[in-house]
């Protein structure tokens, strides 16, 4: 089956679509596409800073923190292509095909936290951005990297889709030749300290810790995944949509957080205390006469990823004003304004936390774990096992829900019971949960958020759908697609 169908009509530079369903005739682009998106993006700073975390915020040695960056990235790559695979079947954002799992008014509660993870992580970006250009370039303060990096971001968003598209094709090649010549040099010119295997420890609090933060890096792209797969022509099919983002976030991610625990395990055996180990700060140092041109182009990777969290995170905002005005199909002029709206809330936090931003950042992805994996459970659930992939896509723009209601509170319900019964086993700075305790300090919530949820909400809407008439679960249609 052919993976590309050609356009009728010449898609436009500049995107002028926003959450609208796309169109059979502005459907373009191969598989191999959402490869580079999420091979290229993936290699940047704030990448490196979080496998960095392994071997000093969680302790590990580096064999420990390998084994733990690869489990976390294998698994949690899964789900977040399992996202990416409804794209091209579907031709619509990810929120927006929420709302046939929760209702058009129910799907708010998750759009709304959506909202939030992308203004997290777009200030985070800017952070760990503008700290590494002011590593590399002494004239360049963190405050103006903090705002080149965005500057760029928002010109990408406003092109929109085809633009980042286009960005990710180049930094899959610039940046994974960056990686490579890293990695050659730290391990071949440089040399390794004959203690390098004996630092840190295991622990299975910091071991745990790892897989979290790893697979939690893969779910966190499950909001927004399928924003870039729904321009693929719909004969894309899932299997080449799922194994071209799966490879790419896969690989595009796991080896910049490889390059992280190295140099974290690297910079501890300098330093006194692992907790005050900066890991972009130790790079640059790692890396002379190299740090400029390899940094730097992490930092091109910085912008990439947060042109992808904005240009989604302005989607999730206008999906918001959309549910309140159903007629209200937003363009390119709108998404211009909501971007540059959501670039100042984020520069501000970007500015306002950057002094202490390791342990911000640690807790932010605490708190996304627990509202992204009962969300994530429901919709692959619902759209795998119950529905298929069949959805009645102009019902996601009417007021009422059409077949699906404004709630659906068997999947409100599966997912405040997925995000409450995560609380007794989680583990963060701000609080423990009893059985976390018990077990020492380690968190296992998101692993049970998802045992709970998938099975309670796929019985549940079996049990209590509201008629039979609406939006009936159909026989399979694509459970075969994806082997």
């Amino acid at each position: 089956m052919s993976t590309r169908t050609p356009p009728t009509t010449e898609v436009p530079r500049l995107e002028d679509k926003t959450i609208q369903p796309i169109p059979a005739n502005e459907r373009h682009g191969k598989a191999r596409d959402l490869f580079t998106i999420w091979f290229g993006s993936n290699i940047m700073i704030m990448t490196i800073v979080t496998g960095g975390l392994a071997t000093t915020v969680f302790g590990l040695g580096f064999v420990p923190a390998l084994v733990g960056i690869i489990i976390g990235n294998v698994v949690g790559g899964i789900f977040m292509a399992l996202h990416s695979a409804q794209g091209p079947q579907l031709g619509v954002a990810q929120m927006i095909q929420t709302r046939g799992q929760f209702g058009s008014f129910g799907a708010l509660l998750i759009v709304v936290i959506v909202v939030i993870m992308y203004v997290g992580f777009f200030a985070a970006n800017l952070v760990f951005g503008g700290e590494a250009m002011a590593a590399v370039s002494p004239g360049i303060s963190v405050d103006a990297g903090i705002i080149i990096i965005g500057v760029i971001s928002v010109i990408a968003t406003i092109f929109g889709y085809r633009l980042i598209h286009a960005y990710a094709r180049i930094l899959s090649v610039a940046a994974g030749l960056a990686l490579l010549l890293a990695f050659v040099w730290i391990l071949l010119v440089g040399s390794l300290p004959a203690n390098f295997l004996e630092q840190g420890n295991f622990n299975w609090v910091g071991f745990m810790g790892t897989i979290s933060v790893s697979a939690l890096w893969q779910l966190a792209y499950a909001p927004y995944v399928s924003d870039y797969s729904r321009y693929m022509p719909k004969g894309t099919g899932s299997a080449p949509a799922f194994w071209a983002s799966y490879s790419g976030c896969v690989l595009g991610t796991l080896f910049p957080m490889i390059l992280g625990a190295l140099v974290g395990t690297l910079a501890v055996t300098m330093s006194a205390e692992a907790g005050n180990v900066e890991i972009v700060g130790s790079l640059g140092a790692l890396l002379q006469p190299w740090t400029l041109i390899i940094v730097g182009i992490f930092c091109l990777g910085v912008a990439a990823s947060n042109a992808m969290n904005l240009y989604c995170g302005v989607l999730c905002t206008l999906t918001i004003g959309q549910t309140f005005r159903p007629s209200w199909l937003p363009h390119a002029k709108t998404r211009s304004i909501a971007a540059v709206a959501l670039f100042a809330l984020a520069l501000l936090i970007a500015l306002f936390a950057r002094d202490n931003f390791i342990l911000f950042y640690t807790n932010f992805l605490s708190f996304l774990m627990y509202v992204l994996v009962p969300w994530t459970a429901i919709n692959l659930v619902d759209y795998y096992l119950l529905r298929h992939g069949d959805y009645r896509v102009e019902d996601f723009f009417k007021r009422d829900g059409g077949v699906y209601g404004r709630f659906n509170w068997v999947a409100i319900g599966s997912y405040v019971a997925g995000a409450l019964i995560q609380v007794p086993f989680s583990a963060t700075a701000i609080y423990t949960g009893p059985l976390a305790a018990a077990m020492g300090g380690v968190d296992i919530s998101w692993i049970v958020g998802l045992v709970v949820v998938a099975p309670l909400y796929y019985f549940a809407a079996r049990v209590f759908r509201k008629t039979t008439e609406a939006a009936p679960f159909q026989s399979p249609v694509l459970a075969t697609d994806l082997s």
